[in-house]
């Protein structure tokens, strides 16, 4: 069906009729996985009592995880790929019932391609707080219920600390390269400070190195949208019948992100004033093809996304400082050993290319490319995602160094 199509991984575009009826019908009440959904291609993983940097504990934290190619004897050819906040362990593949989107890196993972599985065993873990299958607001706590809004709080350091104890349960101590875009790019620059005896290389791709307060200002008004849905409940909306979630909230949180992972000059060029339909939107009661455009995707959202995951984890995106508890940042990067990719999008407005470039000038690595890797393209952040003839050939670039 249209709506399992990732909207993270397609350029914008009208919004056919098409589309528009294959999202008739009440959205659930949340677009997680649920514990006893079918598995699809997901494997799991539980680490017991896992410590947060809050000093709470997660009894049994699940790694909801995928994997593709073989590994090696020496454990030695082991690459972990992390996803961007609203990604899932799913990087590459066909949607299905199980597995609500496609892969969003399929054109980057596989036999021959830039993350070569003949070549390499990878691994994609859904993030410590997702809604794809690891522990979540969404999962169930020990006394059988979703943890919603009591999930507790998470930092990235936390999410990279889920990943280190996950990796040593699947047997890798050492990975070969460490791949992250946008949110993931936040997680694998964490590893590299953190462990930099764990990893061999890195890619930091449309990431920053610290959260700024303009990103976390818009991260809070996605938010609120979120929690001033009188469907909301104060995250209490689980048992609601479809149609009687916070879909709302969510939606308009998604269609905020939206404005900023696409560039205006894309959505200026593609739907310029034009109407979604015969109908005028100057005082008839139509809309702007762009107005329907974001409405869309916003629905589609909610058919695959829970709004307590979505809260837990932009506030985690928001704790990201590598300099925190730190000498300073800039210390901080320059202790970093690995081999390193670090490449931002010249038209992306989440993440400027000024974020990146800060990494550049201080990282301690040797630098694929001997410094910051500038992606053109007319997408904005989203072109790490869509990109794939620019990004594939710099990742391979860093696996062949």
């Amino acid at each position: 069906m249209d709506f399992q199509t990732s909207e993270d991984t397609v350029p914008s575009a009208f919004v056919t009729e098409e589309e528009r009826r294959s999202l008739v019908g009440r959205p659930p009440a949340t677009g997680a996985w649920r514990d006893g959904d079918p598995a699809g291609d997901r494997e799991f993983a539980t680490i017991s009592n896992f410590k947060l940097e809050s000093g709470r504990t997660i009894k049994a934290a699940r790694i909801a995880f995928e994997t593709w190619g073989e590994l090696n004897h020496e454990h030695s050819n082991a690459i972990l790929v992390l996803h961007a906040l609203t990604g899932d362990s799913h990087a590459t593949g066909k949607a299905s019932k199980q597995h609500p989107t496609e892969g969003w890196w399929t054109d980057i993972i596989g036999p021959g391609l830039a993350i070569d599985t003949d070549k390499y065993f990878v691994v994609a873990p859904n993030i410590l707080g997702g809604c794809q299958g690891s522990t979540g607001p969404s999962s169930l706590d020990t006394n059988g219920r979703e943890f919603g809004a009591m999930f507790p709080y998470l930092t990235i350091r936390d999410q990279v600390n889920s990943q280190r104890e996950f990796a040593h349960l699947i047997g890798i101590k050492t990975w070969f390269a460490i791949i992250g875009g946008s949110m993931g790019g936040m997680h694998a620059l964490e590893w590299a400070i953190s462990y930099p005896d764990d990893l061999h290389r890195v890619a930091i791709i449309a990431a920053p190195a610290i959260s700024s307060a303009d990103q976390i200002a818009s991260n809070s008004v996605q938010v609120e949208s979120i929690m001033t849905d009188p469907q909301f409940k104060d995250g209490n909306y689980y048992d609601e019948k479809p149609g009687f979630g916070p879909h709302r909230g969510l939606a308009l949180a998604r269609r905020m992100a939206l404005l900023n992972y696409r560039s205006a000059n894309e959505l200026n060029a593609r739907f310029e004033r034009t109407w979604q339909s015969g109908v005028s939107p100057l005082g008839g009661g139509g809309r702007f093809a762009v107005e329907s455009y974001l409405d869309f995707h916003g629905n589609k959202f909610t058919r695959r996304f829970d709004a307590n995951t979505y809260i837990t984890l932009v506030e985690a995106m928001n704790s990201h400082d590598v300099g925190r508890g730190r000498e300073s940042l800039e210390t901080a990067l320059g202790s970093i050993n690995a081999k390193c990719l670090v490449a931002g999008i010249d038209s992306d407005r989440l993440f400027p290319i000024g974020d990146q470039q800060l990494i550049a000038d201080h990282i301690g690595g040797q630098m694929v490319g001997g410094g910051l890797q500038v992606i053109e393209s007319v997408y904005g952040h989203d072109g790490f995602l869509i990109e794939h003839n620019i990004v594939g050939p710099l990742i391979a670039q860093l696996l062949e160094s």
